[in-house]
């Protein structure tokens, strides 16, 4: 079965300095990275999370800065 997701604004982040718990990452990064609509972030392997966002707005202000230290 192929399940279709929106991941049209998706971003694969790293974590190149320590692991934060999941519920710190989901609080602070919507405010680190400036998200004004509603973002959904999960694990997806080491170090990396999935941060799946719904508009075009905030896929740009995310991407236009090179990197974020939360």
């Amino acid at each position: 079965m192929i399940i279709k997701e929106n991941i049209q604004f998706a971003i694969i982040a790293k974590f190149s300095y320590g692991w934060p718990e999941m519920e710190e990452i989901r609080r602070t990064t919507p405010l680190q990275c400036e998200i004004k609509a509603e973002c959904k972030i999960g694990f997806l392997r080491d170090k990396h999370v999935l941060i799946r966002l719904t508009t075009l707005e905030d896929y740009v202000q995310v991407m236009s800065k090179l990197a974020y230290f939360l």
